[in-house]
């Protein structure tokens, strides 16, 4: 308990930084999870809304993995940037995701995007992850982006 009331929450540059990391997730998730709603709200296949947000939320990760692991590549070979990209934090990314389908089923009753459900859902899924973000850089000194 000690532990996390010494852990220091203040640092501005490390803050700083894993908005940068979150921002990044958050890009490489939303590709992958708004691209899976907008189509099945444009082809109207009759899926459940909770099939529509796992399949979205799947390849929310999967696209975040890919962005991931292309921005890494300038810093290591592919094989490992792919580990690197793939051992990140999946409990950033399934919060991320979480926080953006449920906010899209709280607003919209569904799975269905339009322009004012997709900032709140963007915002969420910024917020929900980032101090989860801050702590694993700040404890750990890595990061999605680094």
């Amino acid at each position: 308990m000690n532990d996390i009331i010494a852990f220091n929450w203040q640092d501005r540059d490390t803050w700083n930084k894993s908005a940068y990391n979150t921002l990044w997730c958050l890009i490489g998730c939303s590709i992958g999870d708004l691209g899976t709603i907008y189509y099945f709200q444009v082809t109207g296949i009759p899926w459940t809304t909770m099939s529509i947000m796992l399949l979205a939320m799947f390849n929310g990760i999967l696209t975040s993995i890919i962005l991931e692991t292309i921005i890494l590549l300038k810093q290591m070979t592919f094989v490992i940037a792919l580990k690197t990209a793939m051992g990140m934090s999946l409990i950033s990314m399934i919060s991320m995701e979480l926080a953006m389908n449920l906010v899209d089923v709280i607003i919209t009753g569904g799975a269905r995007l339009n322009f004012y459900v997709v900032p709140i859902m963007l915002i969420a899924g910024f917020i929900t992850p980032w101090p989860y973000n801050y702590w694993r850089l700040k404890k750990f000194g890595s990061g999605c982006c680094n």
